[in-house]
Parts: structure tokens; sequence; C-alpha cells
């Protein structure tokens, strides 16, 4: 898939409009709207859009199988398009309750229920072992301890689910291919709606160059890798966002889709200046990105590999 480039855009600009999910909204019933959490969505409001988890995956099933086409200008005036295949590099879920939906059938008491590459690997244990064991390694490796949960309960909401990659990226699958076989034993990842998810809900990214059109050139600067940070919940959906993330992003909703910019992002093997070359605008935004992302794993004591990998942090 081929995004256009629009007119005036930096390369930059373009990469984010170009991998920026744009999911079909759905109207919730009047009759829902007084049932919603308000420290979630404190806005007295006529209508409220939403999106189900589904949807938001179906953005990224031709992305995952041919690529995401970027289209670049390069600093002699060339131009091509250059493909990147999404996968899924991190995700943390949380509810309005521990039932919400189907919540009950996929986790029975509404624990929080983790995945990752290490943990997969660690089939000998029992299933009440695994709800509790969020890391199949060391506690320095991502999510949350035991004693937190109570209090994450009160303040975030019921944690339902969360995946973090820590394979090397020739390991990994694409993100809807990853998401299908998580969807098997958990089928809320499909049926959930952003109104049921909490504003701490949110998902990382990875995107990994694969190959440019035309053809035949090596050019550093296309093997940069970029991590990019979504948010889940329609709590943010009439929200004003920073300045610095652009106008498509301080307004999410157009029509009856909603766009889910990222809200940060992390870059790897950056060189050169194709993608900060906009008398010094990109270069600001992309601290400004990063730094956002830092912030919001620090709010959430998470630690992420991928992040860490991406800026360059060594965990023994």
């Amino acid at each position: 898939m081929i995004c256009e480039k629009v007119s005036m855009q930096s390369n930059l600009d373009c990469f984010l409009h170009c991998t920026t999910p744009v999911v079909a909204s759905q109207s919730l019933p009047k009759t829902e709207i007084r049932n919603l959490n308000r420290l979630w969505h404190p806005w007295e409001r006529e209508t409220v859009e939403y999106f189900t988890l589904g949807d938001l995956w179906n953005c990224y099933d031709e992305w995952s199988a041919y690529g995401a086409g970027v289209p670049i200008v390069l600093n002699n005036g060339e131009t091509l398009i250059q493909y990147y295949v999404p996968y899924l590099s991190a995700i943390q879920i949380f509810t309005s309750s521990p039932s919400v939906n189907s919540l009950r059938e996929e986790t029975e008491s509404g624990d929080f229920e983790t995945r990752d590459s290490c943990s997969d690997s660690c089939s000998d244990e029992s299933e009440n072992e695994k709800l509790w064991r969020w890391d199949g390694c060391s506690s320095e490796d991502g999510g949350f301890e035991q004693d937190n949960l109570k209090h994450l309960n009160d303040r975030l909401g019921y944690p339902y689910f969360q995946y973090f990659e820590r394979s090397t990226p020739y390991g990994r699958v694409p993100l809807m291919d990853k998401i299908n076989g998580l969807a098997e034993r958990y089928p809320g990842l499909m049926s959930l709606r952003s109104v049921d998810l909490s504003p701490a809900s949110w998902m990382a990214v990875a995107w990994y160059p694969i190959y440019h059109i035309p053809m035949g050139r090596t050019i550093k600067d296309l093997s940069t890798c970029f991590l990019t940070y979504h948010t889940l919940s329609s709590s943010f959906q009439d929200m004003d966002l920073e300045d610095d993330l652009g106008h498509a992003e301080r307004k999410r909703k157009e029509g009856e889709r909603i766009s889910l910019p990222p809200f940060g992002l992390a870059t790897y093997k950056m060189q050169g200046n194709v993608w900060a070359g906009n008398c010094g605008q990109d270069k600001e935004r992309l601290v400004s990105l990063l730094s956002v992302a830092d912030s919001w794993l620090k709010q959430l004591r998470v630690q992420h590999h991928d992040f860490n990998y991406f800026v360059g942090i060594r965990r023994g």
C-alpha cells in the first residue's frame, strides 16, 4: 500500500501520516453513554464514537502482508517509495471492569494475563502460576509487580492483557499475524471497544524497512527503524494533544473514521538528514516525541525492551 505524499510535508511527516491507522468509528448507544466511567470520560456528550480493536488491527492487515509504502524525497531531489513492515512491540490493556465484555471467559478472575517471547517457552507452569508472572526471566524486563495491582486497579483500571516482544527482528512475525495468534486465546483482543479501555491502554509498533522502489541504491538513512506509540482509549478522543504532534494529531476523529496518530516515537539507525532536514523542526519534533514516549513508560513503571534497545539502554 502506497501513501500519497502531501505537498510541503517533510519525510518525517510523511512517515507518520502513512503509518497512522485510521479506524472506522461506531456510535455508542445513548443508553450506554451514561454508564461510562466519568474519570475516563468526564465530558458530557450527546454522541460518543468508538472503535473495536478488531477494526484497528484490520488497518495493519495490508501493511503486514506487503509493507506500508512511504514516499520519500532525497536530498538531491530524487523520490522513492520506502516500504516498512509493522510488528507488535508492546501492548497493555486496562479495562473498566474485570468482567467487561468476555473478559470473565478469557481470564476467569480478571487477573492480568501476560504473554511475551520468554513466557511462551515456559510451558510447564500451571495456569495459576502464569497469571501472576508478568515475565519469564527477571523483574526488570517489563510489566508490574503483584504489590502494585491494587494501586493499578484504582488509578488505571483493571489489567487485562499485556505483551512485550523480546525476540530479534528476524524472529518476529508481522503485527497482524501476531495479533491473530494471540486472539485465539484472548478473543477480547478483537472484541474490546475503545470505550471499554482506560487511558492507560496503549501499544507500540516497531516499523522495520524491507525494500525501496526503485531499487539499486544503498542509502544509509533508509535503514532507520521506527517505534511508534499509540493510545487505545476513547478517553483521548476529544482532547487536544501537544502542538508539536501536528494538526492532524490534534483532531483524531475525522468524519466517520478515527485516527490514532502516535503520541511518542523512538528511532534506531538514524543517520544523515533524510528524516530531520526540515530547518530543525523535525529534529525538535523527534526529541519531543522521544521524550513523551520515555515519560509515558516511566509513568506506567514499564521497562519496554524495544525502547531500551532503540535508545541504547542496555540491561543485564
